[in-house]
């Protein structure tokens, strides 16, 4: 909405000079208008907008909300014109509507008096047709802020929570915490509500209420249990700011539900072996207990990892801490370069990430070792930027780069920033403590600085030098003999007191130069400061102590003076001094101890980071960044010891579909499960069912299987004539129904056949690779079956006619894509298809539903394609060097996939590189565990020097996220990730240019994205842009009647949701790229791609 009231905005040129002009001309009764000026008070400076606003003209109103909007964006004050906006909040001209709402949200609160008159228009408004009414009078109603209204709001926000759009559902969750904030009572209800929004699948809504979660009700996650997964697979695709809110608070609900990974003792699985294992390292790898990780928790890791490629740094910093807290150590190595590539941000976002860098490298220091030289300052740095990477090269020096960072620090000393210099002396001394065999070169070098000019570098030299020598137990006469020359040209009072403690704490070093720098310090010591004036009082008791016959009346004199003093700690510190070393009848007792107490060994000061005590905090909030706990800050829960029930976070992916197919009236669908793996004659019909279904399969490589057809004609004569008999036997009852049962049955038929199908897969998922090698066995021989069933029924098309059962079920689009590339016969279409008789009950709203869904309906005029251009291009999948003599490589044919028709077709090339023969090659586990892959079947032996071919098919669920798994042979085990391009992801589909122009109506507004590239004039020809977009995307061409206009039409393989891909040539060979699809995120992925492809053609 902000967007449309922005282009309306800017569309007006010169709106601000008009506003403003709007306002300084108009005239005064009084004749001012002359002297209007700056200090002058004009008191009708808005009645022009009040007139405009109370007009009848629609324009005028219009025009006048459009000045009042560009008024509150200049930070201008328009209250007052609320009594004329607010009579126009019923208009029925929406952009009207829509301005006023805008100018409510933001004065609601503030009038509440005149908003409550209203109410009644807000609560029509909230049945509106337009979604963006409805969610702009939920977003007013939020805001007056008046108790008596709270039954209302929460009535509209329990209404908005189950719109039909999504954009409405979202603004409901952000009147929660409105809600919430007014009165905290409606607590429970309101949780209720979150509970309902967490379960909604729009991605427009997950971050929404998410953020009303963690302000409601942060400490219930048994709601988060059943939406986990679900919240983790939407993230790449939930806005960026959804993003934080969702990473924050799965990082929470991570630490109270898995083992933490950083446990002593434990091992990773390490699959990437060095090739020069011996074997002993092998028997201990093999010995030691691996860590094994909880899927859920790869899950939220592996789906987090791509938004480090993300734009927006919050998000990146958000991915980061999450890997800082969650990730096995050996793990976060991925997370650093993305940090440093934030540090080429703003100012502002620089801070931060250094901050959070800055705590990560005290504790592991060894992960941004290798990106050292981001770290060196630049001139142009400003000093808190310069201090905090100065920090993070002292939390980085070792023996091997402190040379280097030395060197760096040389240079930084003689910086102009004396703040910044004085903190380089600091980083100095820290590294000579840290490490000890730099400790007489840092000392010698701070030595040096003293006789700088500047003083602020003198000063904290001298502080630095005192702590050095502290933890220097040497000889340090020269030194302090240096630095009590200097003492009478250092005027900073914490330098001046460091030198006086270290010539009282080495007096018996220096007894010539001690006396005189105590009788300097006599002359002077009214005038200086309290902390010089402490540490000339202890020097005074010192030397009383160790050299009493030159010091005795200096140290009477200034006791004296410390004793009228004043500041009451001198005064304090005096009579202490006084009774510990003046001898006086009652302290002779104390004076034995005086000696002990006033040279008693000091331990070292340690020179520590401060940063070390942030650790507490979770990176990248408020609280780390300050340093204190801030209002609203949610403390990370330790790992628990032992992990919590995992069942809690299973939700039903396969369950569903079992259940709908349940509900279509298919009771048996465990019993058909088993027996399309055996050869039992039981139950005739579900067999004949399930044969059929492997026949379209069949038919769709019968140009590779010719001789298996040869084989089963005479296995399936039998069968096929005994099919034919039962279909003529029924054929009168079938007859007699109607055409909208048979309708019904064929939609009922084919979610039967959709839900069986699933259920044989997640069996077949469970079972394993072997399972699988089975499976596809078990399908080939009922494939070979099958196939002249279809020959000899083919041949009796009159008995077909007669007939009102067909053994073939109804078959979703999807499906049919597997035989019509290959197949010879006509197209599928609905009058072809004939129900079947069995008695099917179905509920009216489950009738509305099957009849709603496009995918189970078989359009004449939109037929699957076979595809136009098939790359070539090989992708390296496993390098032989790291597979021990196992490479492999992958492709895509674009081809049907034969074992399931929403799986990419993936063609392997596996070659033995070694000298010995390679056993039981196969896929090993998952990641994630539910990602589904039909597997090839077991490669036995593989020779050396030889290398085959073999097919699977992979569900990426209509994203490019990769496909990772594990390639096994009987001694090893490697993982290898498939990275699918959006362009395979596609199935062509042919269809006439009216069709396309149809289907690209109803899919405007956000399901559509366009750009204008500009292409070389030689590549503009028709054949030119077919091969680009179709090296790019596979998809199918469609005809076009116009010359500059190209068309291509797919399908997403998993979803089956429609691509539509346009491209209109202007004469200046400037294209104007359009894509239209329900899958937005692929829509712009794809879109790039072709901009890419195009550009350089």
């Amino acid at each position: 909405m902000s967007m449309s009231t922005n282009t309306l905005y800017n569309d007006q040129t010169g709106a601000e000079a008009a506003v403003e002009a709007g306002q300084e001309s108009t005239p005064t009764s009084s004749g001012t208008a002359v002297g209007f000026g700056l200090f002058s008070s004009d008191f009708k400076k808005n009645e022009d907008l009040k007139e405009m606003l109370e007009s009848n003209k629609e324009s005028l109103k219009l025009e006048a909300m459009k000045r009042v909007v560009g008024l509150i964006a200049k930070g201008k004050n328009a209250s007052e014109l609320f009594p004329a906006v607010v009579k126009n909040v019923a208009s029925k001209n929406i952009e009207l509507k829509k301005l006023v709402y805008v100018y409510l949200v933001r004065y609601a609160e503030e009038q509440q008096d005149l908003a409550l008159l209203s109410i009644s228009t807000f609560q029509r408004a909230l049945k509106d047709p337009n979604q963006l009414i409805r969610a702009s009078a939920l977003r007013v109603l939020s805001s007056i802020r008046v108790p008596i209204i709270v039954p209302i709001m929460m009535l509209a926000i329990k209404e908005a929570s189950t719109d039909l759009s999504p954009y409405v559902r979202k603004t409901s969750a952000h009147a929660i915490q409105k809600l919430y904030s007014l009165d905290p009572d409606q607590k429970e209800q309101l949780i209720e509500v979150i509970d309902k929004l967490l379960k909604d699948k729009s991605t427009l809504v997950a971050g929404s209420v998410v953020m009303a979660f963690e302000e409601v009700c942060p400490d219930r996650i048994d709601l988060i249990h059943k939406n986990y997964r679900k919240l983790c697979n939407l993230l790449v695709d939930v806005e960026e700011w959804g993003q934080v809110v969702i990473i924050s608070m799965l990082t929470r609900y991570a630490r109270t539900q898995f083992t933490s990974p950083w446990k002593e003792g434990v091992e990773f699985e390490i699959s990437e072996k060095v090739f020069y294992d011996s074997d002993d390292e092998k028997k201990d790898h093999v010995e030691a207990k691996p860590y094994i990780m909880d899927p859920d928790h790869r899950l939220l890791l592996s789906n987090t990892k791509p938004l480090l490629q993300s734009r927006n740094t919050a998000v990146v910093m958000s991915v980061a801490q999450l890997y800082w807290h969650l990730a096995p150590k050996h793990e976060f190595s991925s997370v650093t370069k993305s940090l440093v590539r934030l540090l080429r941000s703003h100012r502002e976002v620089q801070y931060i990430v250094l901050q959070n860098i800055a705590t990560m490298s005290i504790q592991r220091k060894g992960m941004f070792e290798l990106y050292m030289k981001s770290f060196y300052v630049r001139s142009t740095d400003a000093t808190h930027i310069k201090t905090l990477k100065l920090e993070i090269l002292t939390n980085l020096a070792n023996e091997a780069n402190i040379s280097v960072i030395l060197r760096e620090f040389q240079t930084y000393v003689k910086s102009q920033d004396k703040a910044f210099a004085a903190a380089t002396i600091q980083a100095i001394g820290r590294c000579a403590t840290n490490i000890s065999e730099v400790a007489d070169t840092c000392l010698n070098g701070l030595v040096l600085l003293l006789s700088n000019r500047d003083e602020t570098v003198v000063a904290e030299s001298v502080v630095v030098i005192k702590k050095l020598l502290q933890t220097k137990r040497t000889q340090h006469s020269e030194i302090i003999k240096h630095m009590a020359k200097l003492l009478d040209n250092i005027t900073v009072p914490m330098a001046r007191a460091s030198i006086l403690w270290l010539i009282g704490e080495y007096c018996e070093r220096v007894p010539k130069i001690a006396p005189d720098v105590l009788r300097r310090m006599a002359k002077s010591f009214t005038a200086e400061e309290n902390i010089v004036k402490l540490q000339t009082v202890t020097l005074a008791a010192k030397l009383y102590l160790t050299n009493s016959k030159q010091t005795k009346l200096l140290t009477q004199y200034i006791l004296n003076l410390g004793r009228y003093d004043q500041s009451y700690d001198i005064r304090d510190r005096t009579r202490f001094i006084r009774q510990l070393i003046v001898p006086s009848g009652n302290s002779e007792v104390l004076r034995k101890y005086a000696r002990n107490i006033l040279f008693a060994p000091k331990p070292a000061p340690v020179l520590e980071s401060a940063f070390k005590d942030r650790g507490r905090f979770q990176l990248g909030t408020l609280s780390h960044s300050l340093n204190i706990k801030a209002t609203g800050y949610l403390e990370l829960s330790d790992w628990p010891a032992i992990a919590p029930d995992q069942t809690v976070r299973n939700v039903e992916v396969v369950e569903p579909v079992k259940e709908w197919a349940a509900s279509v009236g298919h009771p048996k669908s465990a019993k058909s499960d088993d027996k399309f793996y055996s050869d039992s004659g039981e139950d005739d019909h579900e067999a004949e069912e399930e044969g059929s279904e492997s026949s379209s399969s069949s038919e769709s490589s019968s140009g590779s299987r010719s001789s298996e057809e040869s084989d089963s004609e005479d296995e399936s004569g039998d069968k096929s004539s005994e099919e034919s008999e039962r279909s003529s036997s029924e054929s009168g009852k079938s007859s007699s129904e109607s055409e909208s049962e048979q309708k019904k049955k064929r939609k009922t038929k084919a979610a039967q056949k959709k839900g069986k199908q699933t259920a044989v897969d997640s069996e077949s998922d469970e079972n394993g690779p072997v399972a699988k090698a089975s499976s596809s066995s078990a399908e080939s021989s009922s494939e070979s079956e099958t196939e002249s069933e279809d020959d000899s029924d083919t041949d009796s098309d009159t008995k077909l006619k007669k007939s009102g059962k067909s053994k073939h079920k109804v078959k979703s689009k999807r499906e049919v894509s597997l035989i019509e590339p290959y197949s010879s016969l006509s197209p599928l279409d609905g009058s072809t298809l004939v129900a079947t008789s069995s008695p099917v009950v179905l509920s009216p709203s489950l009738l509305l539903d099957l009849e709603g869904l496009s995918l189970s309906s078989i359009s004449s005029t939109m037929q699957v394609n076979s595809p136009s251009f098939a790359p070539v291009q090989n992708h390296e999948l496993l390098h032989h060097m790291m597979g021990k003599g196992l490479s492999a490589q992958y492709q895509f044919p674009r081809q049907p996939c034969l074992y399931q028709s929403n799986m990419v077709s993936v063609q392997l090339s596996l070659a033995n590189s070694t000298d010995h023969t390679l056993e039981e090659i196969h896929i090993g586990d998952r990641n994630p565990a539910s990602l589904n892959i039909h597997c090839f079947n077991v490669i036995d032996r593989l020779e050396p020097e030889a290398s085959v071919t073999v097919s699977m098919g992979i569900d990426f669920n209509d994203s490019t996220q990769a496909a990772n798994f594990q390639l096994c042979t009987k001694e090893d085990q490697f993982s290898v990730s498939i990275q699918p391009a959006v362009g395979e992801l596609l199935t062509p589909i042919s269809m006439t240019d009216q069709d396309f122009c149809k289907e690209q109506c109803k899919l405007l507004g956000m399901n559509e994205i366009s750009a204008t590239i500009t292409m070389p004039e030689k590549t503009t020809s028709s054949q030119a842009i077919c091969k680009q977009v179709l090296s790019v995307a596979n998809v199918g061409v469609v005809p076009s009647s116009q010359n500059n206009l190209h068309r291509f039409a797919g399908r997403t393989v998993s979803s089956g949701a429609l691509v539509l891909v346009s491209m209109e040539l202007s004469e200046s060979s400037t294209v104007l790229l359009t894509i239209n699809t329900e899958k937005s995120v692929m829509g712009s992925m794809l879109l790039r791609e072709l901009k890419q492809a195009l550009v350089k053609a």
